[in-house]
């Protein structure tokens, strides 16, 4: 994958947080994100989970580069983005990243094939309508291309909106909370999606979720409390996530206990 750098333990990273702080406000300033390290190696699929209020999306944000943090670093494929100017910074997340989201976020007077090459024609580039057809097909609307998101479920949105993210070739894909308005098999189709880029494109998915279920199907599980990394989870189950999430939710006193002491 182009630019990622390796990790010291021989891992690709594909995102990389050292040391994030993101502070909102100066009175009455709140940390949303207090001290962040986190590596995410190239293809893998990462679900970020914690109770409301806990910097998930902040993360996401950060991760993104949609947001800049007070102090720290963020590296993403290879470039630093805290160095970044706007302009680069734009061109960056147009061309390596990237997005979907709970709302879609697609344009209703649009055709699916205008919303997908959205992104393509925000950068100045000629959309490939063989490239178009063949990302629509992979997310089973190649027979939609001139219908509009009105006329379509909320599940085939969600999937326009999938291929409006893969269709600039993105290194990173992040997803902020992509099955919260969809019913069980329509969330599971949408997750069968970012599954497979990972296994058959290689990429890096990082997801937003409250639902253990769904981040079950990922291959790792970062927890945030009040801003920082508490704990993670290697090849999650959705017993496992809600486990962890369960203890999330009890008195700080409580979590220290059963995870065997302070931390």
């Amino acid at each position: 994958m182009r630019g990622t750098q390796d990790s010291p333990d021989g891992e690709t990273d594909a995102v990389r947080l050292e040391a994030v702080r993101k502070v909102h406000g100066r009175r009455n300033a709140v940390t949303a994100l207090d001290t962040v390290d986190v590596r995410l190696a190239g293809g893998s699929f990462t679900a970020v989970m914690g109770p409301s209020g806990s910097g998930k999306s902040t993360f996401l944000q950060c991760a993104a580069g949609l947001d800049r943090p007070t102090s720290g670093s963020v590296h993403l494929d290879g470039v630093e983005l805290t160095r970044l100017g706007e302009r680069r910074l734009t061109r960056l997340r147009r061309e390596r990243i990237g997005f979907v989201f709970q709302a879609f976020n697609l344009l209703p007077g649009l055709t699916v094939s205008d919303n997908v090459t959205l992104p393509l024609r925000l950068a100045g580039r000629r959309p490939d309508r063989a490239a178009v057809r063949a990302v629509l097909d992979r997310v089973g609307l190649g027979d939609r291309l001139r219908s509009r998101p009105g006329e379509l479920s909320g599940g085939q949105q969600q999937r326009v909106a999938i291929a409006r993210a893969l269709v600039t070739g993105p290194a990173v894909v992040f997803a902020d909370e992509p099955t919260g308005a969809l019913d069980t098999r329509t969330a599971q189709d949408v997750l069968d999606l970012l599954r497979d880029t990972v296994r058959q494109d290689g990429r890096t998915v990082v997801m937003v979720t409250h639902d253990p279920v769904a981040a079950a199907r990922a291959d790792r599980v970062l927890f945030l409390t009040d801003g920082r990394i508490t704990d993670e989870l290697d090849r999650p189950t959705a017993d496992a996530v809600a486990g962890r999430m369960a203890r999330l939710g009890r008195p700080a006193a409580d979590r220290h206990i059963t995870a065997g002491g302070p931390r």
